[in-house]
């Protein structure tokens, strides 16, 4: 839920006959995509009213985001596609979506990009008993499960091989347990990530 309710503005204009609504609808429709808007203002602006062509409209939306805004403004476009107010505000909503959508993409990414899993050594391995034990770089032992390993992979790794992997702390009776740990083979990584 917005932390502040969004605000409707026209200008030139008197504001036509279910129009306010469909804005809503749409800003309803990003709030549900992306849940953490605080803000959302929308003004819509009659401009150049012609007699034989009829009105053109421009739109200008801001969104307030956790850590800035975004905002679009649509001109009216040479050939006078918003001469209808329902097309000007259907083509400016589905471009706040993708300029939404390319925001969240970007933000997944860069958590992706700090949220780099760790990687240890295949310390002990129980092939019968289908487990084993990650050696992380500060000498931490890691519990794992055959069912842990990406692509059923279990088979595959021999002590001494490197993996990725990600930790929940005190899950395994064990101690701590890996999951998803993906095998990277011997001495796959840079020298200096080598443990």
């Amino acid at each position: 839920m917005m932390q502040i309710p969004v605000q409707v503005s026209f200008r030139h204009m008197d504001p036509p006959l279910g129009v306010e609504d469909r804005i809503r609808e749409k800003v309803a429709a990003l709030e549900r995509y992306f849940p953490r808007i605080t803000a959302c203002r929308v003004m819509v602006e009659r401009r150049h009213h012609r007699h034989r062509t009829g009105d053109l409209f421009h739109l200008r939306i801001d969104l307030t985001l956790p850590g800035g805004e975004l905002a679009v403004s649509r001109e009216p476009p040479e050939h006078h596609a918003h001469e209808d107010i329902l097309a000007a505000i259907r083509d400016a909503f589905d471009e706040v979506r993708r300029r939404l959508e390319d925001h969240v993409r970007q933000a997944r990414i860069d958590i992706k990009t700090h949220d780099v899993p760790p990687h240890g050594r295949v310390a002990r391995l129980f092939r019968y008993e289908g487990y084993g034990f990650i050696q992380t770089a500060d000498g931490q032992e890691i519990y794992f499960a055959r069912e842990s390993v990406a692509e059923n992979r279990f088979e595959d790794l021999d002590v001494g091989d490197e993996v990725r992997f990600f930790v929940h702390p005190g899950e395994g009776e064990k101690g701590d347990q890996a999951s998803i740990v993906t095998p990277l083979g011997k001495h796959h990584l840079p020298p200096a990530e080598r443990i």
